[in-house]
Order: C-alpha cells, then sequence, then structure tokens
C-alpha cells in the first residue's frame, strides 16, 4: 500500500484538494439540514366528513378531537360537479349528453326553455348536462361557472328553485368506460365498442362551500385550500376567481398544495401563481409520489418553486394504501403507520403530511373510530421525531443552496483523478502518462459543464460512483492477496481477525469518500427537495461487480502462471478463456446471477418486490432502538463477507474467495448509494454506515470463528479419513 501511496502521491495530492473543497460543500449542507426541523400535519376534511358518517358524531366534533391533539390545519377542497353529486344534503346532477340521448324520450324530461337553448346551440356527446335544485346550489353553481369559465364555454338556465347548465365539452375532456363487446345484429359475431361515462369537466373547481368553511373555522382551524384545475379550462379568469374565494372567505393559505394538473392560472403562464405566492408568502407543496420517488409534478410546480427561491416543502399524502396499514405485521394497532410517518420525515426531507384517517378490513372503506388510536399515534410520533430533534408547527422551509459550478469542476476533475487512480490499479501505466491522462481529463471538465453543465453534474456524480466502488473493490482484493502472500496458513484466527476489521474499515471509508463526493456535486437544494433525482443508482451498483472480475485476475490471476500481481496479464485473460466449464460452475453462475438480479431489483422503491413480514418487523425494531436504522444486506451479509475474503485467502480458500468477494461488493456499494439518497439527511447516512460496520465486524468475527472451528475440525478429524478414501 505504501509504494501505491508514493507512486501516486501528486495525484494523491490534488485529490486531497479536491475533498476538502467537498467538505466545505458537506459542511454547508450538514448546517442547512440542521435548520430544517420542524414538521406540519394537515388534515383531509372529506374524509374527516365520511369517518364522522360512521359515528355518533359530526364532523365537527372529530375536527374537535384532533384539534386537542395539536393539529390545527384542515386541507379543503374547492367543490366540483362530482363532489356536489356525491353529498347528501346537495340535490344536483350532472350527464354527460352522450348518456342523455340514450333514452329515445329524452326530451319530455326537460322543460323547453332548456331543449330551445340545446336546438339553437347544438350539441355533442362530450357536453355536461347539469341538473340543480335550492337556491343555494343554483347560486353556488351558476356564479362558479360564470366567474371561471369563458362565455362560449356554457349556456345556463335559472328557473328560481330549478336550475340547469350546459357546460360545452370536448373528447381530450372526456373519460371513457373500458372497452365491451356486444352481438353485431348484421354480420354476426360481436364487435368492441368503448361508452362517454364522464369528463374532467366535473371535476373542475367551483368554489369552496361556505357550510364547511364556517364548519372548520367554527373549530378554529386554519383551512389550506386545494382547487382541481385542468389544461385548457385553467387560465387567468379561473385563477382570479379560486383567489377571489379564498379572500371571500378570509382565507391566506399557508400551503398551496396544487391539484389536477397544474398551478392555477397556467393556461397562461406562471406569472398568476408565482405572484400570488409571493405577495402572500405561501409556500408551495411538492407531493411525494406513491412511490416514494420524486414529487407528483404538476404543470408549473417547478417554475414557481425555483422562482419563489425554493419556498417549498415536500408533502407526503397518507395514500390508500398507508390508511390500510392498521394492525399488519401482527401489530395490535397503528404502529405500522406511525413507522410509515417516521420514515417520511426523517428520511426524505418530508415536512408536511397531508393525514387522512386510518381504515381496517381492508378495502372495505371502514374506517378506524377510537380516538385513542389517533392519539396514540400522533403523541409516539411527535416523541419520536423529537429524539432526531424535530418539532411540531409550521412546517420549515429549507434554506436555498446552489452548489456553484467551480466546485462541481473540482469534484468533475476528483473523478477523473479516481479514474486514473483506479486503471494505475490494475495496468502498467508510468507515472509520467498518468499525470499526462489525469491533465487531459481535468481540461475536459471545465468545456463539458461549459456545454451541457446539467448533464454533466449528473455524469460526474455516476463517474464517481462507480470509480470509488470499485477503488473499494480493488483494495480489499489487493490485501486479500498480499496477506494471503505473506502470511502462512495457520496464521492465528485473532491476528486474521484484526486484518480484516482494517480491510473492511479501509475499504468502506473508500467508500464513504465516493459516496460524499457523489453527494456533494448533487446537494443543491432542487436535489434534496427530490425536484430532481440522481438515476444512475443501479448501473452504479451493477458496473462494480463487473469489475470485480478484472480485480480478481489482477491481483490473483486464474491459473497458476501469475507473475506480476497487481497488473492484469494476457496469462490471466488466456487462461479464463480456455476454461473448461463443469457442471458445477455454470449452477453457481446461475445462483450468483439469479442473486444480483433479485440484489438490484430490490434496489429502489419502484421494483415491485415486497419486503417481507419478518424483515419490516426486524427493521422497524431497529429503528426504534437505533438512530438510524442499518443496510440490512451490508452489516449481515456484505461486510462479514469481506472480512471472510481476507479469511479464505488466508487459510488458501482460492474458491471461497471468489464467492466472499462478490458480496463484499454489494456492501460498499450500498454505501455509496446510502448518500446518493440525496432526499436523506447526511447525518443519517453517516450514523448508518456506522452501525452497519459495527455489526457487520461483530457478526463477521462470529462466522469467522465458526469456520475457524470447522477447519480445525476438518484438519483434526476428517482429512485424513477423506485423503485415504481418495488413495483407495
Amino acid at each position: 500500500m505504501k509504494y501505491y501511496i508514493k507512486d501516486n502521491k501528486i495525484l494523491l495530492a490534488a485529490f486531497i484538494f479536491v475533498f476538502i473543497i467537498c467538505l466545505i460543500v458537506i459542511g454547508t449542507r450538514f448546517s442547512i439540514e440542521s435548520g430544517n426541523k420542524t414538521y406540519d400535519i394537515v388534515l383531509d376534511f372529506e374524509e374527516i366528513v365520511d369517518m364522522a358518517m360512521q359515528t355518533e358524531n359530526d364532523a365537527a366534533w372529530w375536527l374537535g378531537q384532533f384539534k386537542n391533539m395539536g393539529i390545527t390545519k384542515v386541507g379543503l377542497m374547492e367543490e366540483n360537479l362530482m363532489s356536489m353529486m356525491e353529498n347528501q344534503d346537495i340535490s344536483l346532477t350532472s350527464t354527460m349528453m352522450a348518456q342523455v340521448t340514450q333514452d329515445a324520450g329524452w326530451r319530455g324530461g326537460y322543460p323547453e326553455e332548456l331543449l330551445d337553448i340545446l336546438d339553437e346551440k347544438g350539441f355533442t356527446p362530450f357536453d355536461v348536462l347539469v341538473e340543480m335544485e335550492g337556491r343555494e346550489t343554483i347560486e353556488f353553481v351558476l356564479d362558479g361557472i360564470r366567474q371561471r369559465f369563458d362565455q362560449k364555454r356554457y349556456s345556463v338556465l335559472d328557473m328560481d328553485e330549478k336550475g340547469y347548465a350546459i357546460i360545452y365539452g370536448t373528447a381530450d375532456m372526456s373519460l371513457y368506460s373500458e372497452k365491451h363487446r356486444f352481438m353485431n345484429s348484421h354480420n354476426g359475431g360481436f364487435i368492441e365498442r368503448i361508452d362517454v361515462v364522464s369528463s374532467r369537466i366535473m371535476y373542475i373547481s367551483l368554489g369552496l362551500w361556505p357550510g364547511k368553511v364556517e364548519t372548520i373555522k367554527n373549530v378554529g382551524m386554519e383551512i389550506v385550500p386545494r382547487t382541481m384545475s385542468y389544461t385548457g379550462w385553467n387560465d387567468t379568469k379561473f385563477a382570479r376567481a379560486v383567489v377571489a374565494g379564498f379572500e371571500k372567505h378570509g382565507i391566506v393559505p399557508e400551503y398551496m398544495i396544487v391539484g389536477g394538473q397544474a398551478v392555477i392560472g397556467f393556461d397562461d403562464g406562471i406569472d398568476f401563481a408565482l405572484n400570488y405566492v409571493l405577495d402572500n408568502g405561501i409556500t408551495m407543496g411538492l407531493i411525494e409520489n406513491t412511490t416514494q420517488l420524486q414529487n407528483i409534478m404538476q404543470h408549473g410546480i417547478m417554475e414557481v418553486t425555483v422562482r419563489s427561491n425554493f419556498d417549498a416543502v415536500r408533502v407526503f399524502s397518507v395514500w390508500g394504501y398507508i390508511q390500510n396499514r392498521y394492525q399488519i405485521y401482527g401489530y395490535p394497532g397503528a404502529e405500522e403507520i406511525e413507522n410509515t410517518l417516521f420514515r417520511a420525515v426523517t428520511e426524505r426531507n418530508i415536512r408536511l403530511i397531508y393525514y387522512k384517517p386510518i381504515m381496517e378490513f381492508r378495502d372495505l372503506h371502514t374506517y378506524v373510530t377510537e380516538v385513542e388510536v389517533y392519539e396514540k399515534l400522533f403523541i409516539n410520533l411527535e416523541e419520536r421525531l423529537a429524539g432526531h430533534g424535530f418539532s411540531f408547527g409550521s412546517a420549515s422551509v429549507m434554506e436555498e443552496y446552489r452548489v456553484s459550478r467551480l466546485f462541481k469542476i473540482f469534484f468533475g476533475i476528483g473523478a477523473v483523478i479516481g479514474a486514473v487512480l483506479l486503471l494505475r490499479s490494475f495496468i502498467p501505466i508510468r507515472e509520467r502518462h498518468s499525470l499526462i491522462l489525469a491533465g487531459l481529463g481535468a481540461l475536459g471538465v471545465p468545456v463539458a459543464f461549459y456545454v451541457m453543465p446539467n448533464t454533466s453534474e449528473l455524469i460526474v456524480s455516476l463517474v464517481t460512483a462507480i470509480v470509488f466502488g470499485c477503488l473499494g473493490t480493488t483494495y480489499f482484493t489487493a490485501k486479500s492477496k498480499s496477506y494471503s502472500d505473506k502470511l502462512p496458513r495457520d496464521t492465528c484466527v485473532f491476528k486474521i481477525m484484526g486484518l480484516s476489521v482494517l480491510t473492511l474499515v479501509g475499504a468502506v471509508a473508500i467508500a464513504v469518500v465516493g459516496g460524499l463526493l457523489t453527494a456533494a456535486s448533487l446537494s443543491s437544494t432542487g436535489y434534496l427537495l427530490e425536484m430532481d433525482i440522481f438515476r444512475g443508482v443501479k448501473v452504479s451498483r451493477l458496473i462494480p461487480l463487473a469489475y470485480f472480475a478484472i480485480a480478481y485476475l489482477a491481483y490473483f490471476g486464474f491459473g497458476h502462471r501469475k507473475t506480476t500481481p497487481g497488473k492484469l496479464e494476457f496469462n490471466d485473460l488466456r487462461d479464463l478463456l480456455n476454461l473448461n466449464m463443469k457442471m458445477w460452475m455454470m449452477i453457481l453462475a446461475a445462483a450468483l446471477g439469479a442473486v444480483g438480479a433479485y440484489y438490484i431489483l430490490r434496489t429502489g422503491h419502484d421494483s415491485g418486490l415486497e419486503v417481507s413480514s419478518y424483515e419490516m418487523l426486524v427493521r422497524n425494531a431497529m429503528e426504534h432502538m437505533l438512530i438510524a436504522r442499518p443496510r440490512t444486506q451490508e452489516f449481515l451479509g456484505a461486510f462479514p463477507a469481506l472480512m471472510m475474503m481476507i479469511y479464505a485467502g488466508i487459510r488458501g480458500f482460492r474458491k471461497w474467495s471468489i464467492v466472499f468477494g462478490i458480496g463484499a461488493i454489494i456492501g460498499l456499494t450500498s454505501v455509496i448509494n446510502t448518500f446518493m439518497h440525496l432526499r436523506t439527511p447526511l447525518y443519517l447516512g453517516v450514523i448508518r454506515t456506522c452501525y452497519s460496520l459495527l455489526f457487520g465486524i461483530i457478526i463477521g468475527i462470529v462466522i469467522m470463528l465458526m469456520f475457524e472451528a470447522a477447519y480445525r475440525l476438518y484438519n483434526r478429524y476428517l482429512r485424513k479419513y477423506i485423503e485415504a478414501s481418495a488413495d483407495v
């Protein structure tokens, strides 16, 4: 190792300078994350109403119970035709003209005045016919339509206690049934048909229902209004009407949680929404996807967030599948929902929880109506989050930070230096040539950032992750070869333990350096809020696995003709290509391939592979006991495997070294991957890695002692019988 450092002293000195810059950026990010420690909760009003209907108490009573738990904000969706139809207290129906005209005598069910409008202006199957009764409903709907829609898009008829509206729709706003077949009486057989059943027009917001506003205000809670808007029906007129409705009720929202397709007024650009947000100090809500990857980015969200200097928070919506996590994994109550909310806040920079009540009897839409269950959930959540320095209140906003382009260029140069160091670890390159190669690469970095700045920062992070995963692999492979050459096979097991622990710590340190460099380049606020994400996770974990073949051949060779350990030689490749494949080799290769495929698929939340109940219980237990849950693949498999590679090398178990080496790489790439989860605070990544290292060492020592016991048993009792049988 000392010769490697001596031969690369100039490159290593340059890299140390780059890493110092990296620590400056990491320190700034740590400071920003430390000041972003307040979370808030917003109740979904409609689901509170639905829950109240299953009890003897009304929605106001339930809101009061949640207010006693400290929750002061309620999300209220503006009414639309669909929500009003579902309200038992409102007499309103909206029907597609395609459905209305299916009845041959449909004209007889409507007043002449309405028929005259239809005959005069015409209609299409895509239009929506609205029928209303009651003055409050008629005035609310007709005012909403007049204030929000262009005059050419509708016709209205007010007949005192009866009202009608025709909203002229289009095919692209219509919603269709699934294909179904019916008999073709002319030609025989069946033909497929799709029917117009609804329209997105029915979901466009018309305003806040006064009764609901009054209910929430009487309880003393704040309203966070939500608006559903759709492209083509979302111009400045619509946006002004939305804001006028808020002002009518004296509402200045603390958060803007966008519904529908875009921010209000987006058909005419983002200026209206941006000015409204800036003038009123409103914080944008970025709703996390159901897969926990990135955010739901409706039109205009990103632009408004960036131009408001990132005055935004990530929002965790309690989706239906999370509401149903009641009494699962053998828990008696809402423990798993609590765990889900805890992870969202601590691990994914969520600062606003859009909360919906708990459901039981999965998929039967039955709510848990015991107040004590909710009290316990929020008390436990607040206590656990307080242990991480979080407090409950208005959601804190992350300070805007952008990594300077100069720093990114330095990080690119660091990636180049790392790549040259990697090449020198298995290819004979003179020091002068390596410096020339690094210099040329360093000159190309600023050019790349000038030509394609956004793409370059992603490439630099990807290359850094791959290179340092490979450098860590080279390190423990070289150490294993060095120890196997220098130490006798009967070396004391306790000495092997010490050497394996030192090797593990060194390899993990290399991975941490790579992880920090990767994270530093992408530590701007946009990445921390997951408006942008790093997409090279799977590639950065797969390539080091493939590289292990190169590292192993460079240091161990394949046959018995290795002349220069640390250099990839022609004989190594020739011996490998001339290998006579045996059945056990093919079986082993297939098994390793299956494990590798499962390992790659398990990376991330969008693979479709579910974690077993047992593993979830173990994870949850560790989250309760520790500051951060260590990664199972690291401490339970990869880190002990790295230690066992050192053991196998010294004991002369060469084939075992290959298997253990492959397992060890998974741990190093996992460490780097920990820091590539940019939404996760840095302190969690560091603590998680330390826990994994500690537990991995303990488990590695136990496994090594077990192997050593089996090895001694074999030498003392079994070896002579096996050799004797072979002689016979």
